[in-house]
């Protein structure tokens, strides 16, 4: 395929005459590279909830941490892939990235298969599902630079929304495949207390075969931008702008609480409502489909509007859930819990479309990528305070006092800088000047 050696998507001849099939191509090859990137990324969100049921002998602690630390690798790795894509290039890195997917998803399949593998093994495997947690921030610097601001908001929902898709297709094909002796030739059964035999490795060997199609995919039909190359130097002069920390904490209440929660909800479900953890995907589901309808109408109503929104009905779902739970009934918790994901879904889509408006465009592609670094803490806090309200108060109840403090710091922020009639105006300037 030949090299592009010319981009403006700016330029509206240039972007219907060719532009636009270059960025669309690259776009759908994005898509399935970034959704294996959330599987590896999320997979033990499923898979430590079965761990003792299969012999493994963990606490519950410890559960929830196997499902916390990948976040914790991918936050901070997600600062390192922030800059890779302005470094050596959109499409090599998304080579790159996507192949080492298959370590940790290789690992897995052969530790979980012995009950007497150590917990430090399980903790360096799910420190190495940290790798998916990086690409995020790659895959959405990349993709912002294909497209014109006036269809980034829906193009970045698109990449992240279905993107995003992958935690809730994750929680949901594990325990189908996991039933299956599809790959019984790389390892033997195991029986559950019930007389059940499962086969969990293949809740990671599954994704080994994908990984290998869309890396090769990546490597002959992507594309790397020209002009788009910068210094980490360059790039790195986004952290002096107080916009990008603005922006960041929104994010962080956005796609923070999608993360985190996607990350604790199989564990909460199974730990308060047992009987219906077989509904543990929804969650994710609903929010990464919510997210392109989030960039979509922030094209259309403007990101900050909808975003304010956006944390008002985060506020009411969290309070709803802990009525619910405190009453121990799953429909209204259920709800509860899925009008949270939703909002944040949708908020995920608005904040994204936010930055390009706000930052010249070689900024907001390392700002989008700096924002979702620390967003992606949220998959590792979330769980690990869930964890600690349970130990410390019985309840995970206490943890979602401290989410609606932040949904409520954040609105003001959002209010504060983009929303007044006098910062309204200041945005607009820099808009213009970005243009």
């Amino acid at each position: 395929m030949a090299r592009i050696t010319y981009w403006n998507p700016e330029d509206e001849k240039f972007w219907k005459a060719e532009g636009k099939k270059h960025a669309k191509r690259n776009l759908w090859i994005s898509v399935p590279s970034l959704m294996l990137a959330f599987i590896v990324w999320q997979i033990w969100s499923v898979v430590a909830i079965r761990l003792n049921d299969i012999g493994f002998n963990f606490t519950e602690e410890q559960l929830f941490t196997l499902a916390a630390i990948p976040g914790l690798v991918g936050a901070t790795l997600r600062f390192v892939y922030t800059f890779a894509v302005g470094t050596i290039g959109g499409k090599n890195w998304t080579v790159i990235s996507t192949a080492i997917l298959a370590i940790p998803a290789i690992g897995i399949g052969f530790a979980v298969q012995n009950p007497d593998t150590p917990f430090s093994i399980m903790l360096t495997l799910a420190a190495l599902c940290g790798l998916g947690g990086g690409n995020f921030s790659s895959s959405s610097a990349n993709i912002s630079f294909f497209f014109p601001k006036s269809e980034k908001g829906t193009a970045l929902g698109i990449n992240g929304g279905l993107g995003n898709m992958g935690v809730s297709v994750v929680q949901f094909i594990t325990p189908l495949v996991i039933t299956s002796g599809t790959f019984a030739l790389i390892g033997g059964k195991q029986v559950l207390s019930n007389g059940q035999e499962v086969w969990l490795q293949n809740a990671a060997f599954v994704w080994v075969i994908p990984i290998v199609i869309v890396t090769l995919l990546a490597a002959f039909k992507m594309d790397n931008v020209p002009g788009a190359k910068q210094s980490v130097a360059d790039q790195f002069v986004i952290v002096k702008r107080k916009h990008t920390w603005i922006m960041t904490i929104l994010y962080i209440g956005t796609f923070g609480s999608f993360i985190g929660y996607s990350a604790a909800f199989p564990l909460l479900l199974k730990s308060q409502f047992p009987e219906y953890i077989s509904l543990a995907f929804l969650g994710a589901l609903v929010a990464a489909a919510a997210r392109p309808v989030g960039g979509w109408i922030a094209d259309k109503l403007g990101g900050a509007k909808v975003t304010a929104y956006v944390f008002v009905v985060m506020t009411i779902g969290a309070i709803g859930v802990i009525y619910f739970l405190n009453a121990k009934q799953f429909a209204g918790f259920l709800i509860s819990f899925l009008i949270l994901f939703l909002a944040s879904g949708i908020g995920s889509g608005s904040t994204f479309q936010m930055i390009p408006n706000i930052f010249i465009p070689k900024e907001a592609a390392p700002v989008i990528g700096f924002s979702a670094a620390f967003a992606a803490y949220g998959s590792f806090l979330i769980p690990k305070l869930f964890g600690w309200s349970v130990k410390a108060t019985g309840t995970p109840v206490t943890a979602f006092y401290f989410f609606i403090g932040f949904y409520a710091i954040s609105f003001a922020l959002n209010w504060y800088f983009y929303q007044r009639k006098a910062t309204v105006a200041k945005t607009q300037e820099l808009a213009k000047q970005a243009g």
